[in-house]
């Protein structure tokens, strides 16, 4: 279906991923950074771009006939930083994409879109944002942007809301948010090669028992996930036991028990950095 993928944020932690899983499955994957990424391998081309820059982002899309669209900032952090990587940046990729004649975006969106919902809440994909940073803020804004392109210019869209990709879950939460990486490589292949996709939302999430969101949408797609959490359980509840009574931080997630604010809400963490609202007034 495609000659040319280019994969963005390909030196990022899921770019890695994807150079790896999706190696020879189009005859070129294009992978751009803004940090150089070494030699490519057979079947790559390399290229570098700042993607506030409109001009280096409109010429690494020449030739290209989709975008795996995965560079830009992953977490919270300050806005200036959010408006310049995931405002301005993907704005670029979405226009390059159209005056190239890309014909197809999966856009990596994140679960953090939806974080204020309360986590005996399933969703489906279709509910309004509730952001639960400026991170998720950027990526409620870039889900409108895709619409806004699907609908107006006929860019097929994809967005994946990734819960949490890694080799295995290492906490209560990750039990309903975890993405096996082979189940993530699976995702993103499968939104490439549907037909006829003009927009949709799928979350980035395996066959976890405890999920808390209603995946129809992928599954319509041809997703059918290997993985399911409950399988890790026992890393799982280890590496919660000594975050709450070591304090060991784990990656992206601090140390300790989860306050009120986490235990309630999708989003964790992130629904607790700053907090002052009224948990009750958050239906």
């Amino acid at each position: 279906m495609f000659n040319r993928v280019l994969l963005t944020g390909a030196d990022g932690s899921l770019g890695r991923i994807l150079r790896d899983g999706l190696k020879g499955v189009w005859p070129v994957l294009r992978l751009c950074h803004r940090r150089p990424l070494g030699d490519p391998k057979p079947g790559e081309e390399i290229c570098l771009a700042n993607f506030e820059v409109f001009q280096e982002v409109d010429a690494i899309m020449e030739g290209v006939d989709a975008v795996l669209h995965f560079g830009a900032a992953a977490e919270e952090t300050d806005w200036e930083k959010i408006e310049a990587s995931n405002i301005l940046g993907t704005y670029n990729i979405f226009e390059a994409a159209r005056c190239q004649g890309v014909k197809r975006i999966i856009y990596a969106s994140s679960s953090h879109i939806t974080g204020f919902y309360r986590r005996e809440q399933t969703l489906s994909g279709t509910e309004p944002p509730r952001p639960d940073s400026l991170y998720g803020v950027s990526k409620a804004f870039s889900e409108a942007l895709g619409r806004h392109y699907a609908d107006k210019y006929g860019v097929g869209v994809i967005n994946l809301r990734i819960g949490t990709c890694r080799e295995y879950p290492v906490n209560r939460r990750m039990l309903s948010t975890w993405l096996s990486h082979r189940d993530f490589v699976q995702l993103v292949r499968i939104c490439l090669e549907a037909p006829r996709v003009h927009y949709e939302t799928v979350w980035g999430v395996s066959g976890n028992e405890r999920s808390w969101w209603d995946n129809q949408a992928a599954y319509r797609l041809g997703y059918r996930p290997r993985d399911n959490a409950e399988d890790y359980l026992d890393q799982a509840m280890e590496g919660e036991r000594k975050s709450r009574e070591e304090g060991q931080p784990l990656t992206g997630v601090p140390a300790g028990p989860e306050s009120d604010v986490e235990r309630l809400l999708q989003g964790g963490h992130y629904c607790a950095i700053n907090f002052s609202g009224d948990l009750d007034r958050i239906d």
